[in-house]
C-alpha cells in the first residue's frame, strides 16, 4: 500500500496485507540458509524457525558462535552445518556475516549461487561497494534485502514479546520473477512490524550515517560532552549520569517512541518545555555541519573503505575490545553501571 509520511508518499507492506500464512505459502519449497550467527543471524534464524519456515544455519564449526547456535537448539548435521554445506543446501542464502566476513567468504558463496536461488542481505554494503568488496552476484538469481531497523537482539526480544521491529526491503536484481514475493515473505518471516521500500544504495548510506550519527556515534559524543560539563561544574557522577543518560533512556525516550517528541515535551514541566524549545535549534545548527561532513564521507565511499581496512585486520577484535574497554571504564559508564544496579527491577 501507499502511505504518506509527512508530505511524501511511500510504498509499505503491512502484516495485514501480507499475513504470515501467505509468507509461508510463498516460501513453502525453500530452504533458508542463514549464513553467520553473530549479530543479525540468531534473531532472524530463530524468528523464521518459530514462524514455521524451513531454516538451517551455516557457521564455522568450533567457533563460539557455533556453540551458541547449538545452545539455541540448532542440531549439527540436521539444522546446523559448516558454511559451505549450508550454501549448497540452501535455496535462499541469507548472507549475514560481517561486511569483512562477506568479502572473505564470497568466493565460496558465489560458486553455490546456482540459477533460481536468492541471495539475501540485511545491509546494502557488499553490493553497493562492489568495486571494493568484489561481491558481484550472477545474473540468474534474485538479490534482495531486508534490513531490520535495530539490532538482532532487539529483533528477537520484540518477536518474543509479540511485537515487531520495522524493516526496509529492497530488490537489487529479480532473476526469477519471484523476488518481490520472496523478499516480502522473508521480511514478514523474520518478524518485521511493517516493511518500507528502499534500494541498496539508500539503505547503506542512511544506515552508515545513522550508526555514526544519532543512533550511536553522535549520541555517545553528546552524552560525554554534557557529562563532562556537569562534572567540571561540581556535579557528582550519579547526578551527572542521571541528568545525561538515565532520565533520557528510562523516562523520556519511551514517551517519544510512544507518541512523538511534541507529546514528550507536553508531558514535561513548563520550565523543561521552554528550555527544550529554545535550545533544540541551536543544537541543530551546531551539529548539522558535522552531519553534512559525515554524509559526504559515507557518499564518497570513505567510510566503507575505513570499515573494510579496519575490520579485515587480524587484530581487529583485540583493538575493538580495547576501544570498548575505554568506554566501559570511563567514569560516565562506570557511574551508569551502578545506576543500573540500583533500578528497582534489579533489586
Amino acid at each position: 500500500m501507499k502511505l504518506k509520511f509527512g508530505t511524501v508518499e511511500e510504498n509499505v507492506v503491512t502484516r495485514e496485507e501480507f499475513p504470515l500464512e501467505k509468507a509461508r505459502e510463498v516460501l513453502k519449497d525453500e530452504v533458508i540458509a542463514v549464513l553467520g550467527y553473530g549479530v543479525q543471524g540468531p534473531g532472524q534464524a530463530l524468528n523464521l524457525k518459530d514462524n514455521g519456515f524451513n531454516v538451517i544455519v551455516g557457521q564455522r564449526k568450533g567457533s563460539k558462535t557455533w556453540d551458541k547456535a547449538v545452545s539455541d537448539g540448532w542440531v549439527p548435521g540436521e539444522t546446523l552445518f559448516e558454511l559451505e554445506e549450508a550454501c549448497e543446501k540452501g535455496t535462499i542464502l541469507q548472507f549475514l556475516l560481517s561486511d569483512a566476513g562477506q568479502i572473505a567468504l564470497w568466493p565460496t558463496v558465489k560458486k553455490h549461487l546456482t540459477p533460481g536461488k536468492a541471495l539475501y542481505f540485511s545491509h546494502g554494503f557488499g553490493v553497493t561497494y562492489k568495486e571494493k568488496t568484489g561481491i558481484i552476484p550472477p545474473a540468474d538469481i534474485d538479490v534482495i534485502l531486508v534490513a531490520p531497523k535495530g539490532s538482532g537482539t532487539s529483533l528477537r526480544r520484540m518477536f518474543v514479546e509479540g511485537r515487531g521491529l520495522n524493516s526496509s526491503f529492497a530488490i537489487y536484481q529479480d532473476g526469477t520473477g519471484k523476488a518481490k514475493d520472496r523478499v516480502v515473505a522473508l521480511g514478514i518471516g523474520v518478524g518485521s512490524g511493517y516493511l518500507f521500500e528502499t534500494d541498496f544504495y539508500r539503505e547503506v548510506t542512511s544506515d552508515l550515517t545513522g550508526e555514526r550519527g544519532t543512533l550511536m556515534g553522535a549520541i555517545q559524543g553528546i552524552f560525554a560532552a554534557q557529562y563532562e560539563v556537569l562534572r567540571a561544574n561540581g556535579h557528582t557522577p550519579s547526578e551527572a549520569f542521571n541528568e545525561t543518560v538515565e532520565e533520557l533512556t528510562q523516562s523520556l525516550m519511551p514517551l517519544v517512541a510512544e507518541n512523538g517528541m511534541d507529546w514528550m515535551y507536553a508531558n514535561c514541566s513548563t520550565t523543561a518545555q521552554r528550555g527544550a524549545l529554545d535550545w533544540w535549534k541551536p543544537f541543530r545548527d551546531a551539529t548539522k555541519p558535522v552531519f553534512e561532513e559525515l554524509y559526504n564521507s559515507v557518499k564518497t565511499g570513505k567510510e566503507a573503505q575505513k570499515s573494510i581496512d579496519s575490520n579485515s585486520k587480524e587484530d581487529y577484535r583485540v583493538k575493538l575490545e580495547a576501544e570498548l574497554k575505554e568506554l566501559r571504564d570511563s567514569e560516565m559508564w562506570q557511574a551508569g553501571a551502578v545506576v543500573r544496579q540500583l533500578r528497582p527491577e534489579n533489586n
